[in-house]
């Protein structure tokens, strides 16, 4: 069955930014004098809200503190991006053909308000969902369920009926919670790091050989396939 509507993540799923955010987090990092394991670090924060990041990272700071820190992390990230952001490879193509199918498109991110505006002024890629849902609509970040369930609600379309695209296992885990099949790109991390889960349709190293028409969101898990 093909699915009804699909649901992307945005950083490293339709957008290539998290190189970026990551030379964001080393130079938060550094000038605080804090170690960083850039590929630890990705593995166990991808996805989740800057608040909940810095209470594990600097614990025992005032909600105002982290909101601070927050803040000026994702200001170097947006000095950083406003240079080199790019698209994830078939995203355009991606987006034309599933609206031409007749299928509605959502993002589901937990990217910050100013963040969405950046990649959204330069790709207007906000002109081609039907959704757009985020932390700041008072939803729960990923791994939790409810940005997805919202996206379906907003769209009118049951869970069952969603496929979702994510770059993070945390995304991967929030989708299999709301019920709903995965495609796994490996833009962020190694096929390795996702075969785990039992709702996975694809891993895929990037969107450009999706062909909306041949998904079906019963269809057997394949392994870094060149197609979905």
């Amino acid at each position: 069955m093909r699915p009804a509507a699909l649901l992307f993540d945005l950083d490293g799923t339709l957008i290539d930014s998290m190189p970026h955010h990551n030379d964001a987090w080393v130079e938060w990092h550094r000038r605080r004098e804090l170690p960083f394991d850039a590929e630890g670090f990705f593995a166990a924060t991808a996805g989740r809200a800057n608040a909940e990041i810095l209470r594990t990272i600097v614990p025992g700071h005032s909600a105002d503190d982290y909101l601070a820190m927050a803040d000026e992390k994702e200001m170097l990230y947006r000095e950083i991006a406003m240079q080199s952001l790019g698209l994830i490879a078939g995203v355009e193509a991606l987006c034309a053909s599933a609206r031409g199918l007749g299928m509605k498109l959502a993002i589901c991110t937990a990217s910050t308000p100013e963040n969405m505006a950046l990649a959204f002024r330069r790709f207007k890629l906000d002109a081609q969902m039907g959704a757009v849902v985020s932390p700041a609509d008072g939803v729960r970040a990923k791994p939790h369920p409810d940005i997805f369930l919202e996206a379906a609600r907003r769209l009118q379309v049951p869970p069952q009926a969603c496929l979702v695209f994510e770059d993070a296992p945390l995304g991967i885990e929030a989708a299999r919670r709301a019920g709903m099949r995965a495609v796994a790109l490996t833009t962020s991390l190694p096929a390795r790091d996702f075969e785990a889960f039992d709702n996975l349709l694809a891993i895929v190293p990037d969107l450009s050989a999706i062909d909306p028409a041949a998904l079906d969101i019963h269809a057997p898990y394949k392994k870094e396939t060149s197609h979905a």
